[in-house]
């Protein structure tokens, strides 16, 4: 229950509005548009004090109302919703050949999805910029009117340089602040982020890793990497390059010879795709390219399961020294290695994982869609923009540290009684 309250001597009423406000916001961001009476089931205030600060908020331009809702008795309810025109953010997608665009309202409405090509090579910021350009201009926008703008891009950005590493996929995006770069080429604030990074945030909120406070997130696609989070915030190192596991030299397990020095190769290259088409052929199994290949091992017999679990032995190998340094309660397996290789494989690797490390850490895939890296992107955009816009916290990674049973409890964080007082 709410507590009744009065005013204090420290200006309790003004600061009790504004959370009770936040408390209205954070309500309708999160479960839509609301009659009043939903509205103060859902934040705990009488109806004269919901009405009251609907009318406060209206005023202010920060909701609106909505069509009606009929019912079976009475008249019809009028519907509120939070005013998604007061701001607009981008969340973007950055690979080395295209650059995919999301443009949102502040509720999270999608306005406009938009890819398009991108060069190879020192014109490539300037062809990314116009891309966000374009897709703003979609939705009667300069690039300029956008709150935020988050880009996942496959490296690290350096704290102190803004320099993107370990990214030579990237040419043209090396050696210069990217984040400043951007930031002066489309007129407003700019963060980037590590891809893997922002597909960690999505398995945070929506994926398996709801509930698991420390975790290990690993990218089997074209491309290696991983994400690190720990105590539910990601950890991104002193220089950005946390989760960069491509790099790190390891023996190569597998049973079948392929040509790879036995004493040790860097890990994303044993990885490759084109290594593992290359074992995969190696056992018998001939396919178009790797992920054709790891679809087919399921169905494959025995040749096709002596292939997944020599590929598993090359991923345990990997993820045997980040399991052992940070013991987490999951690691979680994503893209499309990972995706076609199906419990079959994380299974295999579970099973080489536990024979290389003490802990008996579970391994699972991950929830996430194919646009995951844009969704993650996007999240962080809101969480920063209502952060802005309504004073609604956020942790390091753009979410809110608030238990989930809190979240969902009526009237929480909403104090009651001097809302009518300070009318």
């Amino acid at each position: 229950m709410v507590r009744e309250a009065s005013g204090s001597r420290d200006g309790s009423p003004r600061l009790l509005r504004e959370i009770n406000d936040r408390a209205a916001i954070e309500a309708m961001l999160r479960r839509g548009a609301l009659t009043r009476a939903e509205l103060e089931a859902a934040i705990g205030l009488s109806k004269p004090a919901t009405v009251s600060l609907l009318a406060r908020l209206e005023k202010a331009g920060m909701v609106r109302r909505g069509e009606l809702r009929g019912g079976n008795r009475g008249p019809a309810a009028q519907m509120w919703s939070v005013n998604g025109d007061l701001a607009h953010v981008a969340g973007v997608s950055l690979v080395p050949d295209e650059v995919d665009v999301v443009i949102a309202d502040i509720t999270g409405e999608i306005r406009v999805q938009h890819r398009s090509a991108l060069p190879s090579g020192a014109g490539a910021p300037e062809a990314f910029a116009e891309a966000v350009v374009e897709a703003a201009g979609r939705v009667g926008l300069h690039s300029d009117q956008l709150a935020k703008v988050v880009v996942g891009a496959q490296g690290g950005v350096d704290p102190a340089t803004g320099h993107l590493g370990f990214a030579p996929h990237l040419p043209g995006w090396e050696g210069f602040d990217v984040p400043g770069r951007l930031r002066e080429a489309l007129g407003t604030d700019v963060l980037v982020d590590n891809d893997v990074n922002l597909v960690a945030l999505v398995e945070m909120t929506t994926g398996r890793a709801r509930d698991v406070r420390d975790f290990v997130l690993v990218w089997l696609g074209d491309g290696l990497g991983a994400a690190v989070v720990i105590d539910r915030v990601l950890h991104r190192g002193a220089t950005g390059g946390a989760g960069e596991i491509d790099w790190i030299r390891v023996p190569d397990r597998a049973r079948q010879d392929t040509g790879v020095d036995r004493t040790g190769d860097r890990l994303g290259r044993l990885l490759s795709y084109r290594s593992i088409n290359k074992l995969a052929r190696a056992h018998g199994i001939k396919a178009r390219n790797a992920v054709a290949a790891v679809q087919a091992a399921r169905a494959g017999g025995a040749d096709g399961r002596a292939f997944l679990t020599d590929l598993a032995r090359r991923i345990a190998t990997g993820v045997a020294g980040v399991v052992s340094v940070l013991d987490p309660e999951l690691v979680l397996l994503t893209a499309e290695i990972a995706q076609v290789g199906g419990p079959e494989l994380t299974d295999l690797v579970t099973a080489e994982l536990h024979r290389l490390v003490v802990p008996r850490t579970p391994v699972e895939p991950a929830q996430c869609t194919d646009d995951a890296v844009r969704a993650g992107a996007l999240q962080v955009a809101l969480g920063l923009a209502r952060e802005q816009v309504f004073g609604l916290p956020v942790t390091a990674v753009g979410v809110r540290s608030v238990p989930h049973e809190e979240q969902s409890r009526p009237g929480a964080g909403v104090q009651q009684g001097t809302e009518e007082e300070a009318r």
